[in-house]
């Protein structure tokens, strides 16, 4: 079972890591990231039920509150570039507009 955990967050990391570095647009990079916290999450979870380890599983529950905050500034930076009719893939960003 604990290989079948470890394999499992395995390719949940690197398939976002291939989405991170691979794809140019903005909500896949957005999505990638997304599958990379989400693998070091069930890890510590993991971790945390094997150990009986309280702690551990409160970073996992803060660690999801801090990707939720993410993912809706990410989402909201990408509707206002969609809407202002600016490129959302990652090559044409060059610098902030005011």
């Amino acid at each position: 079972m604990t290989g079948a955990i470890w394999g499992a967050c395995g390719v949940l990391f690197a398939s976002g890591l291939i989405l991170m570095v691979f794809r140019r647009q903005l909500l896949a990079m957005l999505l990638g990231l997304e599958l990379m916290i989400n693998a070091a999450n069930i890890a510590l979870v993991y971790y945390s039920s094997l150990f009986a380890d309280a702690e551990t599983m409160s970073v996992a529950l803060l660690i999801i509150a801090v990707a939720a905050a993410e993912a809706v500034i990410g989402l909201s930076l990408i509707i206002q570039l969609q809407r202002s009719a600016r490129p959302t893939d990652s090559a044409s960003l060059r610098e902030l507009f005011g």
